[in-house]
């Protein structure tokens, strides 16, 4: 069997904002030193699986840079290695992409010049610790067109996955996407082993019909009836950080101790670009509890259940609580940051309260939708004035200075947008 991964990063990831205002998903940081898309790669090399290709669009700057030739997960290799697979334009059907599979459909000859008999089709936005071996193993013995990775979920969150129904031996027999009224709680994990050649003929065949040509609205729905679907049930930690709830959320599971994904496992290293920075500082007057506290960070106040990346600039009588803190950001004397997401090089200024208030309901004005938990948002580089009530659900735009705060004075309400 020569496996091949086609890993899905080019999703813009509207739902977290500021987030991905300058980046694609993927490339989102997380857990302090790492980008989701560390998750996705670390378990195909540790699965064994060193060829790679990495289908981007939105935005790919920030992630090729943090990819680049893939020395970190071991695929800077003269045959395999990770390959970045970008839509551009040719004298064939090359265009941007617009599904998932027509992504994969585009870059068909990346698959047949590595003569694959079987593709890992894999989404760069998930986080999870998965061996795609058994898997494999599974797939080859049952002689499969596609083996889809499942899991169970809580019957309220079904609308928002793929829905499977199968028979006593795990063959599909329904494939439902994202169905209101679901008859199972089995759902898709976005992880799917095909053999190249079923794969390849579906595809070419729904193709004319769908230029949005997706995996889970056409392609999967298509095999049920006319090829062998097995489902492999998977039953360890996997999350889609999705949304900001989501992201803020499993951000502070890991400062719990709560979570159930282990960052420590060193028979299942979790491999990143990494920097070269001085070992974090805790100053005389600094403390930090139930945190993730990355190099090169200086905490001279009080740091409470949050994480800070690599960088991060505490000043004296600054309290962090319950945030996430991003890259090179320095918060000023006496602030508190309060159930916050920053995001790199940002500033807030000296005796700025971010996250004021006890109304974590009022949503915010212009995304009720995305942004209504609690978490205020700062994008990236944007410069926070000193002295300011700030309160929940704010989104303060990046690169923003102080002067776009001049029209709301020394109180931004809840629910506000600073742009």
């Amino acid at each position: 069997m020569r496996v091949v991964a086609m890993i899905l990063a080019g999703g813009a990831g509207t739902r977290l904002g500021v987030l991905s205002e300058q980046r694609a998903k993927p490339a989102v940081p997380f857990a302090g030193r790492f980008r989701i898309i560390d998750f996705t790669l670390s378990n195909c090399v540790n699965s064994g699986i060193y060829e790679v290709g990495v289908l981007t669009q939105y935005l790919p700057r920030s992630l090729n840079d943090h990819i680049g030739i893939g020395r970190p997960w071991d695929l800077d290799r003269s045959r395999g290695g990770v390959r970045l697979l970008q839509p551009y334009q040719g004298r064939g059907q090359q265009d941007w992409y617009g599904g998932t599979a027509d992504a994969v459909l585009q870059n068909l000859d990346y698959l047949q010049e590595r003569r694959a008999d079987t593709v890992v089709i894999l989404s760069g936005d998930h986080i999870y610790k998965m061996d795609f071996r058994p898997m494999l193993r599974l797939h080859e013995e049952r002689r499969a067109d596609l083996t889809v990775a499942v899991m169970n979920v809580a019957p309220e969150e079904t609308s928002r996955f793929g829905i499977v129904l199968t028979d006593e031996t795990g063959r599909v027999t329904q494939f439902l996407e994202k169905p209101k009224d679901a008859p199972s709680t089995l759902a898709n994990m976005g992880v799917y082993i095909f053999n190249t050649n079923a794969l390849t003929e579906r595809m070419q065949a729904l193709a004319p019909q769908h230029p949005d040509l997706d995996f889970g609205k056409h392609v999967i729905p298509s095999m049920v009836e006319s090829h062998a679907i097995y489902t492999y049930p998977f039953d360890g930690y996997w999350v889609d950080v999705g949304t900001v709830e989501a992201y803020w959320q499993t951000s502070m599971e890991l400062t719990s101790g709560e979570s159930k994904l282990n960052l420590y496992d060193p028979g299942w290293v979790i491999h990143t670009k990494s920097e070269e920075r001085p070992p974090a500082k805790i100053g005389p007057q600094g403390s930090a509890q139930d945190s993730l506290i990355c190099n090169g960070c200086n905490v001279r106040g009080q740091v409470v259940r949050s994480v800070l990346s690599p960088g991060v600039h505490v000043s004296p009588g600054a309290v962090v609580r319950d945030s996430v803190i991003m890259n090179d950001c320095w918060l000023g004397p006496g602030s508190v940051v309060d159930r916050c997401i920053i995001d790199k090089e940002a500033t807030v200024g000296a005796g700025t309260q971010l996250g004021w208030g006890d109304d974590l309901t009022t949503p915010n004005e212009r995304f009720p939708d995305r942004f209504n938990t609690g978490p205020t948002m700062v994008g990236r580089g944007a410069h926070v004035p000193g002295y300011r009530k700030i309160g929940r659900n704010v989104v303060i735009e990046a690169g923003v200075d102080e002067d776009a705060f001049g029209a709301f004075g020394e109180v931004i309400p809840s629910g506000a947008t600073v742009e």
